[in-house]
């Protein structure tokens, strides 16, 4: 059995290139610069970098800053942060043409943040997303990314 690839930590980590959609490549291949793991970010950056990720076409990578936010918090947002990652990763399925990935990602995720609709934490538009995200998984070829606030 063949070594895993590992971070400095230890832990396993894959380190095959990906594409801008976070498909694995051959080793060897040039991908995409991946997104760093588990870096902590207030609110404010977790939406920022995302919403720079989203609108440069990079809804994987996206997910990956969200699900920082969501495996770092044990607070009453840490729903909202998965449930962000989920539209983020159904956004993904709909790029890769994985139809039935991204409507049942983007139900799911938007289950997990309508709870947040009364509030809008963060000055996040959850009413807007919601929306997009139900009319998204009726229709999930061909979505745009949505504006986070």
């Amino acid at each position: 059995m063949a070594d895993r690839d590992r971070d400095t930590e230890g832990r396993p980590r894959n380190a095959r290139p990906r594409d801008g959609l976070g498909r694995p490549l051959p080793y060897g291949t040039a991908g995409v610069e991946r997104q760093e793991e588990g870096v902590s970010r207030t609110p404010s950056q977790t939406l920022a970098e995302a919403q720079r990720l989203l609108d440069a076409g990079r809804p994987f990578h996206a997910h990956e800053v969200f699900e920082d936010a969501w495996k770092s918090s044990d607070g009453p947002d840490r729903a909202l942060w998965k449930g962000l990652a989920q539209l983020a990763v159904g956004l993904t399925h709909s790029a890769r043409g994985n139809l039935t990935g991204a409507s049942s990602l983007l139900t799911r995720g938007a289950s997990a943040i309508e709870p947040y609709a009364a509030v809008a934490p963060y000055g996040i538009d959850v009413v807007g997303l919601v929306a997009w995200a139900r009319a998204g998984a009726e229709a999930p070829q061909g979505l745009i990314s949505p504006r986070l606030a």
